[in-house]
């Protein structure tokens, strides 16, 4: 059985695209334990290879997250941001933060409409939400610029928002960043099910550090490597098929279609073995497996994912549909093994 308290833990390790090494050394840490030999890349990406030979078929997951960065001081004390990737600015109003200083401090604050009470403003609920709009409100007393910068903040810092966490008993994890730290946790578990059958296979799992910012996956990838499986959220919405108790196989998104063959196979070996899943197409989506086609890579590439609802807002995803996803990914590398 799963352990989803791995996922929570994972997921409160703060890590926005630039500041995911914390969130790097946990999944190292858990790779290591399953009897695994890891390494980085130059860029700070994670491998682990469940194998000793060349990796012909690697499974990407990328663990950097939505957040912000300190890009400015406001007369009042309050601060300016930028996001980082592409937050539902309307999703995070209210949210609870963190700014990481370079020392390694932490200052909370709240990420707020600009005169946002409504006994002030008649206008809150009308004003569009932008960077231009918000700001953040600092937990200190500070008045000016200068008390931001007596308490270490700096323009250029780290801001990560709170996770809200909470499992029901219905089986729904809520959370911010199920995008992508569930398709993180399926890689955890795949190589904690091969440990615990003593299995190797010439597979690497790759945990990308730069998704949200359009290139994680743009790396030079080792030559053996002849597919690449993506496992990132599956997308809940009007506009698809998929579901938060399913598996996604993707034969689409903004970039193109993913390869025929492997999402052919893919949705064979799910009907095979019972694995609950949707194909579906994507219309507003990129993934590092769109990012690694980019950057001239000669490989397959498919993309399969729990889904998850209310992408880079509120999230919520089921355990069952990480289950399935996990399930698809074994079967998948049982698959290629046996080729």
């Amino acid at each position: 059985m799963s352990n989803f308290d791995v996922l929570k833990e994972l997921i409160e390790i703060d890590s926005p695209s630039g500041f995911t090494h914390n969130a790097i050394d946990f999944l190292d840490e858990q790779f290591n334990k399953y009897g695994f030999k890891t390494r980085r890349s130059r860029k700070g990406a994670l491998i682990c290879r469940l194998g000793d030979e060349p990796a012909r078929l690697a499974l990407a997951a990328h663990v950097d997250t939505l957040g912000a960065i300190v890009s400015g001081f406001k007369n009042d004390g309050t601060l300016a941001f930028s996001p980082i990737g592409g937050p539902s600015l309307n999703a995070f109003e209210g949210e609870y933060l963190r700014i990481h200083t370079m020392e390694g401090a932490v200052v909370t604050g709240t990420l707020l409409l600009n005169n946002p009470s409504t006994h002030a403003n008649r206008e809150t609920e009308k004003t569009q939400r932008s960077v231009d709009t918000m700001h953040i409100r600092v937990d200190e007393d500070v008045k000016s610029p200068e008390d931001c910068r007596k308490l270490g903040i700096r323009i250029g810092d780290i801001i990560s928002f709170d996770t809200r966490y909470q499992e029901t008993a219905s089986g729904y994890i809520k959370s911010r960043f199920m995008d992508n730290k569930a398709g993180c946790y399926v890689l955890l578990e795949v190589a904690r099910r091969m440990a615990e059958a003593g299995r190797t296979a010439p597979v690497d799992l790759f945990i990308s550090n730069y998704e949200e910012v359009g290139h994680g996956g743009a790396c030079p990838w080792d030559d053996s490597v002849e597919e690449l499986l993506v496992i990132d959220m599956g997308v809940v919405g009007d506009a698809c098929e998929g579901g938060e108790t399913f598996c996604s196989i993707c034969a689409k998104d903004s970039s193109g279609p993913y390869d025929y063959a492997m999402r052919t196979r893919l949705v064979e070996l799910a009907e095979a073995g019972n694995i609950k899943h949707k194909l579906d197409v994507y219309p507003f989506y990129g993934s590092d497996g769109s990012a690694a086609l980019r950057a001239g890579n000669d490989f397959r590439v498919a993309l399969i994912g729990p889904g998850v609802a209310a992408s880079h807002g509120v999230e919520r995803a089921h355990k069952d549909g990480i289950e399935a996803t996990v399930d698809l990914s074994l079967a998948y590398i049982d698959d290629f093994v046996g080729r």
